[in-house]
């Protein structure tokens, strides 16, 4: 039998910091402490090479459930569809109106802090209404 295995999501981006702090208000996750011996994440990235500086972030789940999530800077900017992303299960256990009406309160939520609004797509039968949206960077995510 197979052992559950911790995961961390690693998101490439341009800006970890901002992308992070991101998903730290859409998830309810929070910036670990910085390493010993550094007052702050500033003062440890003032640490690094000038080349390294503000090249990653990370933040975790509060409640030490959920994966950690790790963004690191690449060169090189967002030109596809992800091939993985991540769904905030804001509706589950919802359907019809009251699941919409779920899905619409927390994009309202989401767009003021810089997510954007891509596409709704609406029940079919099979699957449920989820709601299509890009974080600060452009990175799909959907609220399900």
């Amino acid at each position: 039998m197979a052992t559950i295995k911790q995961i961390q999501i690693t998101f490439d981006c341009a800006e970890p910091e901002r992308v992070a702090r991101f998903w730290c208000e859409v998830l309810g996750y929070v910036v670990p402490p910085p390493p010993k011996g550094f007052a702050d994440w500033g003062a440890f990235d003032r640490a690094l090479p000038a080349e390294r500086q503000g090249s990653a972030f990370a933040c975790v789940d509060p409640s030490g459930v959920g994966p950690r999530l790790f963004f690191q800077r690449v060169p090189e900017a967002k030109v596809v569809k992800n091939r993985v992303h991540i769904d905030v299960r804001v509706g589950a256990g919802l359907v019809g109106e009251e699941r919409l009406a779920a899905l619409e309160a927390e994009c309202a939520r989401l767009i003021p802090l810089g997510a954007s609004r891509v596409r709704l797509l609406t029940a079919d039968g099979e699957n449920e209404s989820c709601l299509v949206m890009q974080d600060v960077e452009g990175n799909e995510f959907c609220l399900d």
